[in-house]
């Protein structure tokens, strides 16, 4: 009787405290997702990712902050500087690299915008219907007053120059975006920036007034210092990551993280751009605020650790 009553105790006391854990692990899960900006009404509210298609677990720890976030921000949708598809291009690499870490915002009416990377097939991906390409390697498109130019730094040809430059010129939306993948600028030791494609691009991104720049192809998350009035982010890291490969000290980079994976949330509203990047463990590891080139506001601020 005795024995059977201590049993029983014990067995009150384990049910219990896994109530407990249960509901503490629960309580972590359903905690809402730390905003750095008031959401604005009718604003232009985007995720973006580079460097993803890795089809393996820390992709998916990206994936499930961004569905995390998604579900307070409600962007609607996700630009991708490049890398999207690593190894195969098989129907089930580009479910289980794209389709399947990303399945719950593209149920969600969510769009990806593509661009190519080294690691991408351009004949296939640009065909590929939620990459939202269009058939192009390189194309704009447009939300709110804010214009998008997403170029292929593969093969930065005459006749892709000779685009870019007819579409900035004829663009009268307020804020103008470039992204593609090779960087301009990065403090990261693999690769380095592409000084050529630099010299190729920052002409006409000064003389018609591109406001920011985004690319990836490095492993890691970087807010460069602007560069000659541009504001320039890379992210390089939601699904591969290059361990501590960014140049300490440098003169480049604001906020410099390269000990996880990242994505960012971006929001633009009249002459305001608001962001933050969240790491794949779900710490938010930069934000701040931007205001539009030539517009007299409050200066640039920005808030992170360099890593």
């Amino acid at each position: 009787m005795i024995r059977n009553a201590r049993t029983l105790l014990l067995s009150l006391l384990v049910a219990a405290s896994s109530g407990i854990a249960e509901g503490q692990a629960s309580s972590a899960q359903s905690t809402a997702p730390e905003m750095r900006f008031a959401l604005k009404d009718n604003a232009v509210r985007w995720a973006v990712i580079g460097d993803n298609g890795t089809g393996e677990a820390p992709e998916q720890a990206v994936a499930n902050q961004m569905q995390r976030y998604w579900t307070v921000a409600h962007f609607d949708f996700v630009t991708m500087d490049g890398d999207n598809i690593y190894g195969g291009h098989r129907p089930s690499d580009f479910h289980n690299k794209f389709e399947q870490p990303y399945k719950t915002l593209l149920d969600e009416g969510v769009k990806f915008y593509a661009c190519l990377g080294n690691h991408d097939d351009a004949s296939l991906e640009e065909n590929y219907k939620p990459f939202n390409m269009g058939a192009n390697r390189y194309y704009t498109f447009r939300k709110g007053d804010v214009q998008f130019f997403v170029l292929d730094s593969n093969y930065m040809d005459p006749p892709q120059l000779a685009w870019l430059t007819d579409k900035l010129k004829t663009s009268d939306a307020g804020w103008k975006i470039a992204y593609f993948h090779h960087p301009l600028y990065t403090a990261a030791a693999f690769h380095g920036p592409d000084v050529d494609l630099r010299n190729q691009l920052m002409p006409l991104f000064q003389q018609y007034g591109v406001n920011v720049v985004w690319s990836g192809h490095e492993h890691v998350y970087e807010h460069l210092k602007p560069q000659n009035g541009i504001n320039f982010f890379l992210v390089g890291n939601s699904g591969e990551l290059r361990l501590n490969n960014l140049r300490k000290p440098n003169d480049l980079d604001i906020v410099g993280f390269d000990t996880d994976r990242t994505f960012m949330l971006v929001q633009i509203s009249g002459n305001q751009l608001d962001y933050q990047t969240i790491s794949a463990s779900g710490k938010i590891v930069d934000s701040g605020t931007l205001s539009r080139q030539g517009v007299a506001a409050k200066p640039a601020s920005s808030t992170g650790t360099t890593k």
